[in-house]
């Protein structure tokens, strides 16, 4: 896994999985802490992740909202689209363009 970008952008690649979660968890509060405004989520270059993973994007989105910001993802690839479609979290999490469930395959 690999996170890199700073307080307003981060690009997420690889694995975000029980064995990434810890550090990836480090990286986003320090994000969320230190800027101001939206906090952009780039997965274009994410692989897959896991329950940990999205449980470190909501812990992000729950402190983005207590320091008065707002976690955006953006190009959220289409296997991790049906899994926040499944939990209904896309009804939580902001998402750039939003997500076209009827255009999702399926699984």
């Amino acid at each position: 896994m690999h996170i890199r970008g700073d307080q307003a952008q981060l690009v997420v690649g690889g694995r975000l999985d029980v064995r990434s979660a810890a550090d990836a968890r480090t990286v986003l509060h320090s994000a969320v802490d230190d800027g101001a405004g939206d906090l952009v989520l780039d997965l274009s270059e994410l692989d897959s992740w896991d329950a940990t993973g999205l449980g470190v994007i909501m812990g992000a989105h729950r402190r983005a909202g207590r320091c008065g910001r707002r976690l955006v993802l953006r190009h959220v690839p289409p296997q991790m689209q049906r899994l926040l479609v499944a939990t209904r979290l896309h009804r939580i999490l902001a998402i750039e363009g939003g997500i076209g469930v009827e255009s999702l395959p399926r699984a």
